[in-house]
């Protein structure tokens, strides 16, 4: 990426949503040259699928389907069905977030049903805390769910789960979800102008 003619350097930003979020946390623990990291409604701790890196291998956290609750909807509510990566044995499949040196800006959405995406950025970011870092921010919104799209995207509360192809809640509010695109996608912008654009 550093050597496309349109890349300014002298390092990356990563925005992911999701797994894909889990992905660029993982990237920006263990490779150079990343500065800032735009997560959203993301894991952090390797799921599905094992993380291996050079001779690093990270373990997935476990998924419990029986612990899906259906809901009014027939539909359900995946957010209980990890192990909590804050304690053992999920605490195995916690991505290093402390030897990255990219700023991280955590959005999400309180009313996520797929990910405990509030809980783990409250979490990780007290670890990163305990280790002196200040390399964090949150931006949190009540009654918007696991889909967090760039402004006048529909929402769409049910969606199919990635995993388990079954009807999921995504959760959300018509108008808090809209008012939280508009005012999350500013801020994306604003954080990587501010970690990104050097003068």
């Amino acid at each position: 990426m550093l050597q496309h003619p349109q890349v300014k350097g002298p390092g990356v930003g990563l925005l992911g949503f999701s797994k894909g979020g889990e992905m660029c946390l993982a990237m920006a623990a263990f490779l150079k040259n990343i500065m800032a990291v735009a997560s959203l409604n993301a894991p952090v701790a390797i799921t599905c699928i094992p993380l291996c890196y050079k001779d690093k291998i990270i373990p997935t956290l476990t998924l419990y389907e029986h612990k899906a609750k259906a809901t009014n909807s027939k539909c359900l509510d995946y957010s209980d069905v990890l192990d909590d990566p804050f304690q053992a044995p999920g605490n195995q499949s916690l991505i290093p977030l402390d030897k990255a040196e990219a700023q991280f800006l955590f959005v999400l959405g309180q009313d996520d049903h797929v990910v405990k995406s509030e809980h783990y950025a409250t979490e990780v970011c007290k670890l990163l805390q305990a280790q002196g870092k200040e390399n964090f921010q949150i931006l949190s919104y009540p009654g918007t769910g696991h889909c967090i799209d760039p402004p006048f995207f529909p929402l769409y509360r049910i969606g199919s789960h990635p995993v388990f192809h079954k009807r999921a809640v995504l959760g959300g509010e018509l108008r808090a979800y809209s008012k939280a695109q508009v005012h999350a996608w500013s801020q994306i912008q604003a954080f990587f102008k501010k970690y990104l654009i050097v003068n």
